[in-house]
């Protein structure tokens, strides 16, 4: 999808400027086509990413009603993030190369039909293939939001639309154990798929009728090598880190399967980096690396990092701390959780405002703090903390979390010239989901290893203690930020 629209970004290089186009600069207020287009891209995103999390509470009961053991149920989560991981990365290629029509047709449609293949699958193999299909509509989904939000929002106004985003990429995954748990207390796991399979309908159709393409698709090479690298590259880290608890054989650490996935990924990462930088010359890359060096990009990038394997690992450590130590069934679990997933939803346009007024700096560095100050009570759990306590930190967790992302979204993007858009989208979703794996992977392992030895809740307390150490990375970030300027046509780049 190409970003060549009156609003912001003619006159890229290689580009001819549309001919309406008297102005260079945003105008300060979004059409109404603009508001429907960036909703329904946001109501799809919400759906696609909600789905994410929503397996995670049901595994218990997949178990016994699919007779598979626990390492083979986990697949149905590995298998989502390790496709995501895969596609991820070609999502700048494919925004630059379809319409914006085209893609979110493809997003959503492979979305709603895994949907349904799930709600009807027989058995373990189709309900895992089920699952893949529609990871790989999720992948594109935020991609395609991000880069259409700097293409049609005025540069002013996109932090209070980015605080809207995340709704979408922070409160879904915190509201999928909630929404789970209370769909598993009254109905099958089926109906899991079947609640959510006529809102992602809803949105496919809406999308239809009334998304409109807002640029050229342009002629670009695909570099199949690059695509290939992908696999073992994302694939193998995430592997590799979910690997290392060494849940087979009974191992108490990282075994030959781990190691060797986690080598294996390390090296494919680097040819992959290597071969972007020589593709970059012929202007042809799979995923354009010169982002990072925008400064505040890098900066971002990394914040949003430490941030989601706080997120992810919030999200998978405190439902087997309420179920496996304080016994809390899954409905009840859910709704410990739902306060600081509200929270999250409702403060993340007002600090979106916010944003645009005062910058990032307050925002993250308070964010950050309050990121570590809760992971670290968290590290301090036992089998009698009280409930309203538990209630209580995850919603200070969460506004942490909120006061984090929208500021490291447009402070990271901002600076970036169009023809960079989908692939700085691209990076970070990328770096944002493998994150999020290797957090919650690194995390369950190490509650898994001293659980083994030491009892759940001193495996529960070393896993948040982990996290809180991980999490102190974000305050260094959080002090870095500075506002950016966007970069328009007839503008350098704001480092």
């Amino acid at each position: 999808m190409s970003t060549e629209v009156s609003s912001n970004a003619a006159g890229q290089p290689g580009q001819s400027a549309p001919p309406a186009a008297p102005k260079h600069t945003a105008p300060e207020k979004m059409s109404r086509e603009s508001v429907t287009i960036i909703a329904t891209l946001l109501v799809a995103t919400f759906v696609v990413i909600l789905n994410e999390t929503i397996m995670n509470v049901a595994l218990q009961r997949l178990m016994v009603d699919l007779n598979v053991d626990a390492p083979t149920v986990q697949w149905l989560s590995t298998g989502f993030m390790l496709t995501m991981a895969v596609v991820i990365p070609t999502t700048g290629f494919i925004l630059q190369s379809l319409s914006t029509r085209a893609v979110f047709m493809l997003a959503m449609g492979l979305f709603a039909g895994g949907t349904a293949l799930a709600a009807l699958a027989p058995g373990f193999e189709i309900l895992l293939l089920a699952r893949v299909v529609q990871a790989g509509g999720t992948a594109i989904m935020l991609p395609l939001l991000m880069t259409t939000i700097l293409t049609l929002v005025p540069l002013a106004k996109r932090g209070a639309v980015m605080g809207n985003v995340s709704i979408a990429i922070s409160v879904a995954p915190a509201m999928g154990p909630t929404v789970s748990g209370l769909i598993l207390e009254h109905f099958t796991w089926r109906f899991i798929f079947v609640f959510v399979l006529p809102v992602a309908l809803a949105a496919l159709a809406i999308g239809a009728k009334y998304l409109t393409n807002i640029g050229k698709a342009e002629k670009t090479k695909l570099d199949f090598f690059s695509v290939l690298l992908t696999v073992p590259a994302f694939g193998g880290l995430v592997y590799g880190l979910s690997q290392i608890g060494g849940g087979h054989g009974g191992q108490a650490g990282p075994g030959t399967v781990a190691i060797g996935a986690l080598v294996i990924g390390v090296a494919s990462l680097t040819a992959f980096v290597l071969r972007q930088v020589r593709l970059q010359k012929a202007e042809a890359p799979l995923l354009d690396l010169r982002a990072f060096k925008f400064r505040m990009f890098t900066v971002s990038v990394l914040l949003m990092v430490v941030a989601m394997m706080a997120l992810f690992g919030g999200v998978i450590l405190l439902p087997l701390y309420l179920q496996e130590i304080r016994g809390l069934g899954s409905l009840e679990t859910g709704l410990v959780l739902l306060p600081g997933g509200l929270a999250m939803g409702l403060l993340g346009p007002v600090i979106g405002r916010l944003f645009d007024r005062i910058g990032p700096l307050p925002l993250t560095v308070t964010g950050s703090v309050l990121l570590v100050l809760s992971l670290w009570q968290f590290s301090m759990l036992d089998a009698g903390t009280a409930v309203w306590w538990i209630v209580t930190l995850h919603v200070g967790l969460s506004f942490g979390l909120a006061l984090l992302f929208t500021p490291a979204f447009t402070t990271g993007l901002n600076p970036l010239p169009p023809h960079l858009y989908s692939h700085g989208s691209a990076i970070m979703s990328t770096t944002q989901q493998v994150a999020g794996a290797a957090g919650t992977a690194l995390l369950v392992s190490i509650f898994a290893v001293v659980s083994a030895t030491s009892g759940l809740v001193a495996g529960m307390s070393t896993a948040f203690l982990t996290a809180t150490f991980v999490a102190l990375a974000a305050v260094v970030l959080s002090a870095m930020m500075r506002k950016t300027e966007g970069t328009g046509p007839g503008h350098g780049p704001a480092h």
